[in-house]
């Protein structure tokens, strides 16, 4: 053997392996992680919230009604429900009477179903009248309005804020004022549930 101040320093030659041997395994491990995550599973996307509820459209509340027997019909203001004064009022008089708090009730709970602003219209005949509680027809017929808007907000909980109350008289007639019929027709309380908000603007 050699003495070793004969022999070769050959680590001096092989340092250059160390630097390569760093350099690859700092390589290989970025090669794996950007592997990995172009393998990685895709996100799960969070669950979808439950379906809002849908309100019932005018059509639906127009057949309910009708089955219930009520007068109820489609116009280009939205959905009026004609209730005549023999089953609303005594005559002559804007007191609801108890026969028509069950009517009352199941347009109320339709109203419910939908946030369309309601108008509570009062009608009458031509006949004139004056007594100590009412002036005229006009007075007779706002009244009346107003005693179904009480009757919807205190009884029933519809929110007085959708409602407006006004008085047509004996403007708008549906029979004729020659008539007993007609003006028993003629002498009535509207509710419209208006089809677009702005109709009361």
């Amino acid at each position: 053997m050699k003495p070793r101040y004969l022999q070769h320093e050959t680590w001096h030659r092989d340092r250059w392996t160390v630097s390569y041997l760093d350099v690859m395994t700092i390589l290989l491990t970025f090669f794996v992680a950007a592997a990995a995550k172009t393998i990685a599973p895709a996100a799960v996307p969070p669950p979808a919230p439950p379906p809002v509820e849908k309100r019932a459209p005018l059509s639906d509340i127009e057949e309910r009604l009708q089955k219930s027997g009520l007068d109820v019909h489609r116009e280009a203001r939205g959905l009026v429900i004609s209730l005549p004064q023999q089953i609303l009022f005594a005559s002559g008089d804007d007191r609801v009477s108890d026969a028509a708090l069950s009517a009352v009730e199941q347009i109320a709970d339709a109203i419910r179903t939908v946030p369309n602003h309601v108008m509570l219209i009062g009608h009458a005949d031509s006949a004139p009248i004056h007594n100590r509680h009412f002036r005229d027809n006009w007075d007779l017929a706002s009244a009346r309005g107003l005693r179904l808007r009480e009757l919807l907000t205190d009884r029933c909980g519809i929110d007085e804020a959708r409602l407006s109350v006004s008085s047509d008289g004996a403007n708008r007639p549906r029979g004729s004022n020659e008539t007993v019929e007609g003006r028993a027709i003629n002498r009535r309380v509207e509710i419209v549930i208006l089809a677009n908000f702005s109709d009361v603007l």
